[in-house]
């Protein structure tokens, strides 16, 4: 049913994604799908890492692990944008086309009061997205 799993990850919080991460790694053992974690980042050092090669570098032995875990394939696929707060849903609405994801698993945020003047980036995505969407909360 499903071929390719696009699986948006911050790896600043990482840790706060265990039951998104777990959906989408049961789903594609399930179906013998490739994951493909997304995560966009600025071309300016962070946190994470100091260049887009190093965070992409990162992004792929996130994604290797999170597959050897679920016993399935899978990529990481770094986007690089000049302002990620910003461009983050644009972001991850094309990189469903270009992963040619056919399934977003993705973690949702506790709701809370600014969600009633600021859509989540799981509602914009299952909205404007092609392809079928899950939001794990």
């Amino acid at each position: 049913m499903f071929k390719r799993i696009m699986v948006p990850v911050d790896l600043t919080h990482a840790d706060r994604l265990a039951k998104a991460l777990n959906v989408a790694g049961d789903l594609a053992a399930h179906y013998g799908a490739r994951l493909i974690y997304v995560g966009v980042s600025a071309s300016t050092p962070s946190a994470i890492a100091h260049t887009p090669k190093e965070y992409g570098e990162k992004l792929e032995v996130f994604a290797k692990a999170q597959g050897l875990a679920a016993g399935v394939e899978a990529d990481g696929h770094p986007v690089i944008s000049h302002d990620p707060a910003v461009d983050l849903d644009p972001a991850l609405i094309k990189a469903v086309a270009e992963t040619e994801a056919d399934l977003v698993v993705m973690a949702s945020h506790i709701p809370g009061i600014a969600d009633h003047f600021w859509p989540s980036n799981g509602g914009t995505i299952a909205s404007r997205a092609k392809v079928s969407v899950m939001v794990v909360r």
